[in-house]
């Protein structure tokens, strides 16, 4: 058992939640002292919001290093110097405090001038990335997400409009933000730093124009002030526009050139775990993804439905200790766009994984699902999965197995347990196969 939950056995929830960010203040301000504030040292990029912000991160690392920067990133990913990144094994985005301050030395001794971090609400709001002196930082969106933590909407967006006003104050920065325009929280952005440089699809500084969606990528024209970006991004989507346009307005501010801001963007081939296509020979199509918010969803699951000419078979579940509000709103979502559904684990914790699959459940049926007709309850993942390729049968078939993505591990009351979604995939397949 770890110091910090034997803490909680003998404090109140809500007490510890209020006391929780002096611990950690205390900790990162022990730490980076006896490491030497080894943040200092670098120049660093924060990247937030609620979904995209690990694409982003990768797109704007490859695009600055493609320029020649000597870039690390740290990511929920992975992280590293150039072009030897590693997996990032631990199960959260923000390292403990003594965890990211090693890594930071290690990244220091690779020799880096910048580094693209992104960065938790989670992490602001408990100050375990104080000592951080944010060069530049971009916004990518703001949706429903981490209430169980924040308590309001309110206080989730103020913890990321933390690390804007962290931007303003670091006198040796740009004291500049990159912001999505076509969010309605864009404002609250903005005003945190000096020089904004938003960015969207309907709105902006920069606007993307031409637009063309692909299942290879998207294409389109990124605008400013007449001067016009040709980006290809090999990531498919909308969303991976918007999440493209952030990294154009970060390759903007720190002067890169549009020849630049272009082939850095196009060096990028994929991120594990985010739309990553799985094949073993099989006759449908298998994508594995970490969306895991009903923004993500109704976004990734709108823009797949119409190019599904098979059945639109979607695997997923919702983690315990987690935002319980958004469960149902989940399956109510899925179960518009699939055809059919199959509910499963995704880090259950100590919460009853049946109660989750119900009130996922309740949402699918407001959809018109029913169970054992095109929405399935299956607790084990594994057998989820395996399932879910069983009922596709047709070259037009696609299966969609969300909210794992990249992680390592899965979380169950007995503790983690390894987990790879890709692998698991591709295991179950090749059995289907034989």
């Amino acid at each position: 058992m770890s110091f910090r939950k034997f803490v909680k056995m003998f404090i109140p929830t809500g007490l510890f939640k209020k006391i929780e960010p002096y611990g950690h203040l205390l900790e990162a301000i022990f730490f980076n002292m006896i490491n030497g504030f080894p943040a200092r040292k670098i120049k660093i990029i924060g990247v937030t919001g609620t979904n995209g912000k690990t694409t982003t991160t990768f797109l704007i690392h490859r695009m600055l290093h493609e320029a020649g920067f000597k870039v690390g990133l740290n990511t929920t990913v992975a992280y590293g110097a150039g072009l030897d990144i590693k997996s990032q094994m631990e199960h959260m985005t923000s390292l403990p405090v003594p965890k990211f301050m090693k890594r930071l030395k290690e990244l220091n001794k690779a020799g880096i001038e910048y580094l693209v971090l992104e960065t938790t609400s989670q992490a602001m709001a408990q100050n375990r990335v104080w000592g951080v002196k944010y060069y530049l930082s971009a916004m990518t969106n703001l949706t429903h997400e981490h209430l169980d933590y924040h308590g309001t909407f309110e206080n989730y967006r103020s913890a990321k409009v933390k690390m804007f006003e962290w931007t303003n104050n670091n006198a040796k920065g740009l004291r500049a933000g990159v912001i999505n325009a076509d969010d309605e929280n864009a404002k609250y952005f903005s005003d945190a730093v000096a020089h904004p440089l938003t960015y969207g699809v309907k709105a902006g500084d920069i606007k993307a124009k031409d637009i063309k969606l692909s299942s290879d990528g998207v294409n389109y024209t990124a605008s400013l002030k007449g001067v016009d970006y040709r980006i290809k991004c090999n990531l498919s989507g909308m969303f991976n526009v918007y999440n493209s346009l952030a990294a154009v307005g970060v390759g903007v501010l720190l002067g890169l050139s549009s020849n630049q801001i272009e082939q850095g963007i196009a060096a990028l081939e994929s991120v594990e775990g985010r739309m990553t296509k799985i094949d073993e020979g099989q006759k449908f199509s298998v994508i594995v993804d970490f969306a895991h918010t009903p923004d993500s969803f109704e976004k990734l699951l709108s823009e797949l439905r119409p190019v599904v000419g098979g059945k639109f078979i979607v695997m997923f579940g919702s983690a315990g200790r987690r935002d319980e509000a958004k469960r149902a709103i989940q399956g109510e979502i899925a179960g518009k766009y699939a055809d059919i559904v199959v509910l499963t684990e995704e880090d259950d914790r100590d919460i009853d994984g049946n109660e989750i699959l119900s009130q996922i459940a309740e949402g699918a049926e407001k959809s018109g699902k029913q169970k054992d007709k095109d929405m399935f309850l299956i607790l084990d993942r594994t057998k989820a999965i395996k399932y879910s390729f069983g009922l596709a049968k047709d070259k037009d078939d696609l299966v969609l197995l969300l909210g794992k993505g990249h992680e390592k591990t899965i979380e169950r009351a007995d503790g983690e347990h390894p987990w790879n979604e890709i692998e698991v995939s591709q295991e179950q397949l090749r059995k289907l196969l034989k």
